[in-house]
């Protein structure tokens, strides 16, 4: 008898599409793993970036540092946002252009900064360290791109 009353008007709780249970329709499997992936290279980026005690040229420090510290809160924003339901929320339609968008703006942000500090620091092992994990960052937003383009093709064709 209960399960006449309950059975017409229960909804069966859909799987999530995405790995560790993440609710999303923007990001697959390995877009998932490569969102963390940049998070946690951006961040160690940052922090070794922040070790630096003295600089040659302390512009260069600085522009990586705004990239790496922009990488790190932006990409961890918008991973929460399209791997849960809150990108519902905030009223934007077309999430696969800005995905797309920030991921290639900071993968060139990540190549430049990368290149100009590698060429005016005083090689010390903070630096090269930062220098190392910002190159690893740029490759993983690179292959990010990558993977967006051959599952979704490019968001700007109509």
């Amino acid at each position: 008898m209960a399960n006449d009353v309950y059975s017409p008007t229960t909804v069966s709780n859909p799987k999530s599409s995405c790995w560790l249970g993440a609710e999303s329709k923007y990001l697959g499997k390995v877009r998932f793993v490569l969102k963390i992936l940049e998070i946690l290279l951006s961040l160690v980026a940052f922090i070794l970036e922040e070790t630096v005690t003295s600089c040659i040229s302390c512009h260069p420090l600085y522009f990586f540092e705004f990239v790496s510290c922009t990488a790190f809160l932006f990409t961890t924003l918008l991973f929460t946002l399209l791997s849960t339901t809150l990108h519902e929320k905030v009223g934007i339609s077309c999430w696969l252009k800005v995905d797309f968008g920030y991921t290639s703006v900071i993968a060139v942000l990540f190549l430049i900064s990368s290149i100009v500090f590698v060429s005016s620091n005083g090689g010390t092992v903070p630096e090269t360290l930062s220098v190392v994990f910002g190159f690893m960052a740029m490759v993983a937003f690179s292959i990010d791109v990558f993977f967006f383009v051959k599952t979704n093709g490019s968001p700007f064709k109509s």
